[in-house]
């Protein structure tokens, strides 16, 4: 279904281990390191302009997104510090080979992050009615199992954020969404409760946050692993980014349509109108952007970098 990811950086110190649609995951290369590394137990995630769309990783790439995923992840954990712990160790970078630090050439776009034994469970709020959900509402007044009121429409404001998990799907398959009682029955009821109450605790401080920037969070993906090392519950991966969040700008919320949004529903859009030629039924690979949607995607990712956290987005 995805097309394949062809090569990853090559970065001393350090080992490659995994690439997933957008993140390439390292693992410190320990004899190079003199066998130990000075933070512990730690990973390098290097996020990469990639961008994906229905269970395909285009062809195209998005110029800075790599950095705005990453530099707006980490404001974001500034804002949730108090809410539950993340992973990121350190974001020092370094010229220096082998000294354990995140290298330079991918400076800005890497963390150093502590490993985590991490949940089978993709951790989703929706606060709004869209997307997936919708298609699911529309065809059993339900979404995850959760029964929702009549009449909603593409762009509802839920009566209240609900907890809507879906399956890890390997690399070109598709999330499945699942019920808690599922969930339960994989990590355990106190396990399974403990990830939904933090996930809606997370959109609750996160959809108060972005509503003062004059913008909605409509729904979110989170990612949860337990710290090996303290046994507690820990944030992962990315977090509200517009790859794993859609957000809509508070004034020209309606009802009814599909919203206009600062995350990569302009690409989504784009491939599935007449002008992109492609049948996504076909199993063919999406065509190449054109340079137009790859800009204008761009200014979206960087609008809502700004927007969210008041400045613009340094970059080198």
């Amino acid at each position: 279904m995805t097309q394949s990811i062809d090569s990853t950086p090559v970065l001393p110190g350090w080992r490659h281990l995994y690439s997933g649609k957008v993140r390439d995951l390292y693992e410190p290369d320990l004899p190079a390191l003199g066998g130990v590394h000075p933070l512990g137990d730690v990973v390098l995630v290097v996020v990469s302009d990639r961008i994906s769309a229905y269970d395909h990783v285009l062809s195209s790439e998005i110029p800075d997104k790599g950095v705005v995923l990453t530099q707006l992840s980490l404001w974001w954990f500034d804002q949730l510090a108090h809410v539950v712990p993340n992973h990121v160790v350190s974001t020092q970078a370094s010229a220096e080979p082998g000294d354990g630090l995140v290298p330079d050439v991918v400076a800005g776009r890497a963390m150093i992050c502590r490993r985590l034994d991490m949940f089978p469970v993709e951790c989703i709020a929706r606060g709004y009615l869209t997307g997936s959900g919708l298609a699911d509402y529309r065809a059993s007044g339900a979404v995850a199992g959760i029964a929702l009121p009549d009449g909603l429409v593409d762009g509802s404001r839920l009566p209240e954020p609900i907890f809507t998990p879906s399956t890890k799907a390997e690399l070109g398959e598709h999330d499945e969404t699942v019920s808690y009682e599922q969930v339960a029955a994989t990590v355990g009821d106190d396990t399974a409760g403990r990830l939904r109450d933090l996930t809606l605790a997370v959109y609750a401080r996160a959809e108060a946050v972005a509503r003062e920037r004059g913008v909605i969070l409509a729904d979110t993906k989170l990612e949860f692993g337990v710290d090996p090392v303290t046994g507690v519950t820990t944030l992962g991966d990315e977090v509200l980014t517009p790859d794993s969040s859609r957000f809509w700008p508070v004034d020209l919320w309606e009802p009814g349509r599909a919203q206009p949004s600062f995350d990569k529903q302009y690409v989504r859009d784009w491939l599935t109108s007449d002008a992109s030629g492609w049948d996504r039924r076909s199993g063919d690979a999406p065509p190449p952007l054109p340079d137009d949607v790859v800009e204008r995607t761009r200014d979206r990712y960087l609008e809502a970098y700004e927007r969210l956290t008041g400045s613009p987005l340094e970059l080198r």
